[in-house]
């Protein structure tokens, strides 16, 4: 089961790290073999969320997630996306952006800095609502009750999400209003870039996250009715035939999973730049991490370890608010990639051990009742 889930991960990765020491040495080697382990680190709520979504989909388009969308995450997200940002801040062409990648690092790494309030702002506010969304959703398994009940009741306000977000992002904006920076000669406003890129990852959310929600609903009402055609179908003693599901909404669910996964791989991109501003060795160590968190997804949702374990999803989504809140503070202040790792990690770690510790109580009480 491993090994068919993590193979291609494992081969990627043999391969990456063989392409490392042949383009730099075993200098290259070490700083993919970091890389990857930050990808990983940052990632690991991503792959918990991703399984919440991906298990609602059929085995077909799961094996797309590993395959069309691991090359949209690797060569899109990892490889694409920071030379787009240095073309996009800078006003060069993509040829040209890719020249200074590969030639002058130490401009591509301050083009890619310059850029950060916009990735950041827009990042933040996609995964700031995901988790508001989730914590004011009423759920029937409830992880930090004292928390999450008065939540769940303000919850019944429409839009509720959108006003708090909303707010964030106006404070956020406000605050860095007298930060302005010198670029290119021109005087630069971050608080109107912040605003404006907010607004985008806000309106994003709202668009894939709607079509998405629709289609999802789409897909539940097919299958009621494909349950309710195969009860009368045993009932009348007729062949079981199944219902086609609505190829749409897959697509959008995937459409979803891609955003979701571009979001959460802001962190890991800019995070990279503290380690190296080689264009090659990022896409070759976050692009073997990423291969892992969609491993990892899968594996997941094949081993049922959100079933088993209730409460992941919650440390994940948690994980995905501190994520937008650290997001947000880094548009001016430096926070260390390895605190951002921990967070994560540390929030689904203790989601973890809290499921281990219901599921024994569990036990001992349905002992109990036999007994």
């Amino acid at each position: 089961m491993v090994l068919k889930t993590f193979g291609w991960s494992f081969a990627v990765t043999a391969l990456g790290l063989v392409a490392a020491v042949f383009y730099g040495g075993w200098t290259a080697f070490g700083i993919v073999a970091i890389l990857t382990i930050l990808e990983i680190s940052l990632s690991f709520d991503n792959a918990v969320v991703n399984a919440g979504i991906l298990k609602k989909m059929n085995a077909f388009w799961q094996k797309i997630f590993l395959t069309v969308g691991v090359l949209i995450a690797v060569f899109g997200m990892r490889l694409v996306f920071p030379v787009v940002i240095v073309a996009i801040s800078a006003k060069i062409g993509p040829l040209d952006a890719v020249d200074l990648a590969l030639n002058d690092k130490e401009m591509y790494q301050q083009l890619v800095t310059d850029a950060h309030p916009s990735i950041a702002a827009f990042g933040g506010m996609f995964l700031l609502m995901i988790f508001l969304d989730f914590i004011f959703e009423d759920r029937d398994i409830k992880w930090l009750a004292w928390l999450e009940r008065p939540l769940a009741k303000l919850g019944k306000i429409d839009m509720l999400s959108a006003c708090i977000a909303l707010i964030v992002l106006v404070i956020s904006s406000m605050t860095f209003a007298t930060q302005a920076h010198q670029h290119g000669g021109a005087h630069v406003d971050k608080a109107q870039t912040v605003l404006i890129s907010g607004i985008l990852g806000l309106i994003t959310y709202m668009i894939v996250g709607g079509l998405s929600g629709y289609f999802e609903n789409r897909l539940e009402e097919e299958e009621e009715a494909e349950h309710e055609a195969e009860e009368e179908a045993k009932k009348s003693g007729k062949p079981v035939t199944a219902v086609a599901m609505a190829g749409k909404a897959a697509f959008f669910m995937f459409l979803y999973l891609e955003v979701l996964d571009a979001s959460f791989s802001f962190d890991g991109v800019i995070g990279a730049f503290a380690i190296t501003n080689d264009i090659v060795l990022m896409a070759l160590g976050l692009g073997i991490g990423a291969m892992y968190v969609r491993s990892l997804t899968v594996y997941l949702v094949r081993q049922g370890t959100l079933d088993d374990y209730v409460y992941l999803e919650h440390g994940a989504h948690y994980a995905i608010g501190a994520l937008a809140a650290i997001l947000l503070v880094t548009i001016q202040y430096e926070i260390n990639e390895v605190i951002t790792g921990l967070v994560g990690v540390v929030l689904i770690g203790w989601s973890f051990w809290s499921s281990v510790r219901r599921n024994k109580r569990m036990e001992l009480e349905g002992s109990a009742a036999e007994a």
